[in-house]
């Protein structure tokens, strides 16, 4: 399956993971304590609640929270200079850095250079990219060998 970060179908991801592994129908109902329906009706879901999607994460040992953390990365927009305000309120939620780039964000990013679907100069536009990084991703794991010009 394609990764798309952008249109998540958590359903399908689960599906696919749990096919890889080929965990039984009936320990997985033993694990949920739910029917094989039930268990169907979440691989048609596209979206579940974030209980169930943590024990699909902890049954299939697999961070299905991963999939929003790319989405954001990638689709949350730039942020403003208005949210530097907020950052000095005291929280007691952790801070987490939002530009770290996955191995995964890196393939999605040298594919869609690869395939012609944007420009270097769309994705540092739309993915708020440096150019260093991005050139930098392109000369180191650029599968295809090609470079282009913006």
């Amino acid at each position: 399956m394609e990764k798309n970060f952008k249109n998540i179908h958590i359903g399908s991801y689960i599906k696919e993971r749990n096919e890889t592994l080929e965990i039984d129908i009936h320990r997985i109902c033993n694990f949920f304590k739910c029917t094989e329906e039930e268990i169907t009706e979440m691989y048609r879901s596209n979206s579940l609640n974030s209980e169930i999607i943590l024990k699909w994460s902890k049954l299939l040992d697999y961070d299905f929270f991963r999939l929003y953390s790319q989405h954001l990365v990638l689709y949350a927009p730039p942020g403003s200079p208005d949210k530097s305000i907020n950052k000095s309120k005291n929280s007691s939620l952790p801070i987490f850095r939002k530009n770290l780039y996955t191995q995964e964000i890196i393939d999605f990013i040298i594919e869609l250079v690869n395939r012609g679907e944007k420009t270097k100069q769309q994705i540092m536009n739309d993915y708020n990219i440096p150019k260093t990084t991005l050139y930098k991703w392109i000369s180191k794991y650029n599968k295809n060998g090609t470079q282009e010009s913006i």
